[in-house]
């Protein structure tokens, strides 16, 4: 990517957006899915699975694939969707499934964010 324009180059894009993300508070909720049950659920928010303890099954509905999870692996899942869990073998699985708390801003504070979003402090600081 030797040929990209300096609008994707910008240095002070990628330093805000770890910040915020790590500000957010995170919610976890951890399930144990016993062998022979299946689960299901629609997604609420954006989601990310993680799996520990057992091997597990997955179906989404908006794809055409299952997914086998083995513990240590992760899959993000997307509000909306709904869920088909279950085991794979005798053992129990334990699912994590953490999310991010939705910011609720008043007016004003929506507002000063996309003023700094736009950069006006910047461009203030240019002006004579």
């Amino acid at each position: 990517m030797v040929d990209a324009s300096p609008q994707c180059m910008d240095e002070e894009s990628g330093r805000y957006t770890g910040v915020q993300d790590e500000r957010l508070p995170r919610v976890v909720v951890h399930v144990v899915v016993t062998p022979g049950a299946t689960f299901s659920w629609r997604v609420n928010a954006a989601t990310e699975l993680s799996v520990n303890g057992a091997r597990i099954w997955l179906t989404r509905s908006q794809s055409p694939y299952d997914y086998w999870l083995t513990p240590g692996n992760s899959l993000r899942l997307k509000r909306g969707e709904r869920l088909w869990v279950s085991t794979d073998g005798d053992a129990p699985a334990h699912l994590a499934l953490s999310s991010r708390l939705p910011v609720r801003r008043g007016v004003v504070s929506r507002w000063l964010a996309r003023v700094a979003w736009l950069g006006f402090d910047r461009m203030a600081a240019r002006t004579p």
